[in-house]
């Protein structure tokens, strides 16, 4: 059978023919803002490898095994085991809401001894599966009947319940924004999402009560930062005077007055893309936002080209799950959004965010492989 048949089986593929699928393309982009991310935070130590710079490259060499490996996994595998990964990932929040390790006031990891596992990072991506594999089995009509819609609203409650008890609203709101992409996409009514954005609205009271302290003064900071120059406001302020001190060509490599002296919260993580602006300027921030652009479309593009439904919804959803990640940080550095926590993908300092962007970019990958492939309403292949 050749491979450009619209019947193309798993078992067509040998792992030598999916390997030489894979788009390369796509591949030189996470390559390149890897690249970016181990140079930013070599700045960020002040011109050592370590402690972040060494630790991150060693995690995406292991990532980058992740990807290819979850990539030479034909579709209809993930079809089959999307809703055993939601559970487990489920399984796993709820095992971390008891035994959790606890850091910087929250209990959002696990800890192995040798690592620390963050399952909420797990979950964005079991969602995301979890939701293709429900949607790819009903129409237009379905996704119009409120009745069809509860079994994936609960899927998307509990995550997000337990993720927000933790507390982590950043992922918490990247959880739901992700799925409710999904739910746009397979056909859910506007005035559906409008009448729970108004209950969203109403309830704003309520939930005000439920939020921690830490969590209402982030909301006050960001109405007004200078209430606490020295206090509270003193991250986001020092955020935005490194963002403008950069000007159009930066400073120059390792030349970051604010970073270098410790003036910068968090350099390494939430606000790493201040370094880079400042040392690098406008030019090279805007540089990186093309990079993910770029990256963000191909995902896109690989989503379009799919003969699959499954196979669609997986890709887009992986490819906004990025896009979100980005704008909600970028615009929490500006000052656009509240400071909730959200990493810089591949850029930011941390270890479960990279393996499991690089997990989510090989289903991407998967999804390019299989594009040949119908995937029935039932999971079988359609003949």
């Amino acid at each position: 059978m050749a491979l450009s048949s619209l019947h193309l089986r798993d078992a067509d593929l040998s792992l030598r023919d999916r390997f030489f699928r894979l788009s390369w393309g796509y591949i030189l982009l996470i390559c390149l803002v890897a690249i970016t991310g181990f140079v930013v935070l070599y700045s960020a130590a002040n011109g050592h490898w370590k402690p972040w710079a060494a630790k991150q490259f060693w995690r995406f060499v292991l990532g980058f095994g992740v990807m290819i490996s979850v990539s030479m996994v034909g579709l209809r595998t993930w079809l089959k085991y999307a809703y055993v990964f939601y559970a487990l990932s489920l399984f796993l929040l709820i095992l971390v809401s008891v035994f959790g390790h606890i850091g910087m006031g929250a209990q959002r990891w696990i800890s192995l001894g040798f690592i620390r596992i963050q399952p909420s990072e797990l979950m964005k991506i079991a969602l995301i599966l979890a939701l293709s594999r429900y949607f790819h089995g009903g129409s237009l009509q379905d996704a119009q009947s409120i009745s069809y819609l509860f079994v994936p609203l609960i899927m998307v409650a509990m995550p997000a319940v337990l993720v927000l008890r933790q507390p982590d609203l950043g992922t918490t709101i990247l959880l739901t924004a992700g799925a409710g992409v999904l739910f746009f996409l397979v056909g859910v009514q506007i005035w559906k999402f409008a009448a729970l954005g108004g209950v969203g609205l109403l309830s704003i009271p309520i939930a005000w009560r439920f939020l921690h302290d830490y969590q209402k003064e982030r909301v006050f900071t960001f109405l007004d930062p200078e209430r606490d120059p020295l206090g509270k406001g003193y991250h986001i302020m020092q955020s935005k005077i490194t963002l403008g001190s950069g000007g159009f060509f930066g400073k120059g490599f390792l030349q970051g007055t604010q970073s270098r002296l410790n003036f910068l919260p968090e350099k390494q993580t939430d606000f790493i893309f201040t370094v880079l602006a400042e040392e690098f300027g406008m030019v090279a921030s805007v540089s990186l936002l093309v990079l993910y652009l770029a990256l963000i479309f191909y995902g896109y593009m690989i989503a379009f080209r799919s003969n699959s439904y499954f196979g669609r919804l997986l890709a887009l959803g992986l490819s906004t799950n990025l896009f979100l990640y980005v704008f909600i940080n970028i615009a929490m550095v500006m000052g656009l959004l509240p400071v909730v926590g959200v990493p810089l993908p591949m850029i930011s300092y941390g270890g479960t965010v990279m393996l499991t962007l690089m997990f989510s970019f090989g289903l991407v990958e998967c999804v390019n492989i299989d594009r040949e492939v119908q995937i029935g309403r039932r999971g079988a292949y359609d003949d």
